[in-house]
């Protein structure tokens, strides 16, 4: 199953955060955290790379054909415990 082809749909508002970039590990037991989608771009920054988005297994609702369905809830970027870092180019 290729999940990096399938996007992501926040569930609670309809959102949609993109591709899997990442799959987050423990590496001492070799288990699935989670999923690492890219952060929201805006208008004015098209070219640059936002935060990203960490999303814990536990939060993932279905893994369907198309597409994978997520419950994350949130409030505005500041407030959100998911982000992983703000990269700055």
């Amino acid at each position: 199953m290729e999940l990096r082809c399938k996007e992501v749909v926040n569930v609670i508002d309809g959102r949609r955060l993109g591709h899997i970039i990442d799959v987050a590990l423990n590496l001492s037991n070799g288990c699935v955290t989670g999923i690492i989608v890219p952060g929201e771009k805006s208008f004015w920054n098209v070219f640059k790379s936002g935060a990203e988005f960490f999303i814990p297994l536990n939060q993932i609702v279905k893994v369907g054909e198309d597409a994978i369905l997520v419950q994350i809830y949130g409030g505005t970027p500041n407030q959100n415990p998911y982000i992983l870092s703000d990269k700055k180019n």
